[in-house]
């Protein structure tokens, strides 16, 4: 089984899907002949040709609207916006006509097709280049928003995206794209959409998390086990629909939660969970809720970007809080 990053998972199950079904196909700007700005789709215009790999003008919202256009005539397009910042000149096409075409229709029109946009900083890239908005899109009813945290889950999700009836957002953190690379099968074989992963068990307090914070949650849970905490961590992967019961459930068992999030903090997912938690597990929390998330400015240029970025420091520092708060 080959060992594979996240960018050469997501190439992976490009190759798989178009193969498997003819009506797959991919647009975006230098996404063809170039190969992407990251490389996800390398190889891609060789095998399966310039008719269902095809390059754009730098219109982004033709990008958007062309999708629209190809799924609703029985196609299932993947569009890439070369970075999340680039998304907003298609978010009338996004909101307007993809997020809305079932409703309008009465399920007449189903719109099968993927936005792919790599998000988040990391990368010592300027601010539109950094941003991590998902709680934008996740707030429009008629949308999936998907972010993968690991290889695996970057080509079992995307699978499921691309197989969706309906449209997904398809988020990934770029600066994990190749920190790392687990052993994926090629084989086809998709991840549940709208439910998140618990990836270690605990009994102390539960850490929710998503895209490449992950990977900082579980570096502050090893920590934190050394101090005699045992934190659940747990992997929302679907953003919208959240997946509320899985995150009921431990945190009615450890009776703590803290959000990590590199967006910024306020009027984000992790409010959207605390307001949840609260409504429905109130009297199962030992302590208020706390959230670990970005600065609530613009993403800073390359010198200030370490000091946006979260650390595991600062999860644990969350995390203590948290526990000193019980009652």
């Amino acid at each position: 089984m080959a060992k594979v990053a996240l960018i050469e998972a997501v190439n992976m199950a490009l190759h798989h899907e178009m193969a498997r079904d003819e009506n797959v196909v991919c647009l975006g700007e230098d996404i063809g002949t170039n190969g992407g700005v990251f490389r996800a789709t390398v190889g891609l215009k060789e095998e399966f040709g310039f008719k269902r790999v095809m390059d754009t003008p730098l219109a982004e919202g033709l990008i958007g609207g062309l999708t629209v256009g190809m799924a609703s005539q029985g196609l299932r397009p993947v569009a890439e916006f070369q970075f999340q910042g680039f998304i907003f000149p298609a978010m009338e096409q996004i909101i307007c006509q993809a997020a809305r075409m079932r409703n309008r229709t009465r399920g007449r029109i189903t719109l099968p097709l993927v936005y792919r946009a790599p998000f988040g900083g990391g990368i010592h890239a300027p601010e539109h280049h950094s941003e991590s908005v998902e709680a934008i899109f996740a707030h429009v009813p008629g949308l999936r928003v998907v972010i993968p945290s690991s290889p695996a889950r970057a080509y079992g999700l995307l699978l499921a995206a691309i197989r969706s009836n309906d449209p997904v957002l398809f988020f990934e953190p770029k600066r994990i794209y190749r920190t790392v690379k687990h052993e994926v099968e090629d084989n086809g074989q998709a991840l549940p959409l709208d439910v998140a992963f618990i990836l270690r068990e605990g009994t102390d307090i539960t850490l929710v998390s998503w895209g490449a914070s992950v990977n900082e949650t579980l570096i502050a849970a090893d920590r934190l086990a050394e101090q005699g905490i045992k934190a659940e961590v747990i992997d929302l992967a679907t953003i919208k629909p959240l997946d509320i019961d899985t995150i009921l459930n431990s945190v009615r068992k450890t009776g703590r939660l803290c959000i990590v999030h590199e967006a910024c903090r306020s009027f984000g997912v992790g409010a959207e969970i605390a307001a949840q938690v609260a409504e429905k597990a109130l009297w199962d929390l030992k302590a208020p809720i706390g959230r670990v998330g970005g600065f609530d400015t613009t993403m800073p240029y390359y010198k200030n970007e370490n000091y946006y970025m979260i650390q595991p420091e600062d999860i644990i520092e969350g995390v203590q809080k948290v526990m000193e708060c019980s009652a």
